[in-house]
């Protein structure tokens, strides 16, 4: 595990999102339209978080998973005692909120996820 002095340098926005917890527009994210085969890591500490399997289209604004790779993000209640975070289980970087019972997949569960928030290594890359 590596310290915070280990950490990738973040853009400014980058910070927002990972250490302020804020949230990028919606629909404007790089990762929202990706489709391609690979796995999405924390743009902070480089954590494997999603696979691209996992990925689905709910038409929110911002990528959406049904499922975590296993250990890779922490549920937190939110500040606004209606929601829950997420984090990466890692670093503890912001990385948006998780949602029950909405239908969109037979998992019934919808990680809502800042594409500012991650990277994306494709399945082929050797990185």
């Amino acid at each position: 595990m590596k310290t915070k002095d280990q950490y990738n340098t973040l853009t400014d926005a980058e910070k927002r999102v990972l250490l302020e917890k804020g949230t990028e527009r919606p629909f404007s994210g790089e990762l929202l339209e990706n489709t391609k085969n690979g796995t999405y890591v924390c743009k902070q500490c480089n954590a494997p978080l999603y696979r691209s399997n996992d990925k689905f289209n709910a038409s929110c604004g911002w990528p959406s998973f049904d499922d975590e790779i296993e250990g890779a993000v922490e549920r937190r209640p939110d500040d606004d005692g209606r929601r829950t975070e997420i984090v990466c289980s890692n670093c503890g970087g912001h990385l948006g909120h998780v949602f029950l019972g909405e239908g969109y997949t037979v998992k019934n569960t919808r990680h809502c996820v800042n594409s500012i928030a991650m990277k994306f290594i494709p399945a082929e890359s050797t990185e």
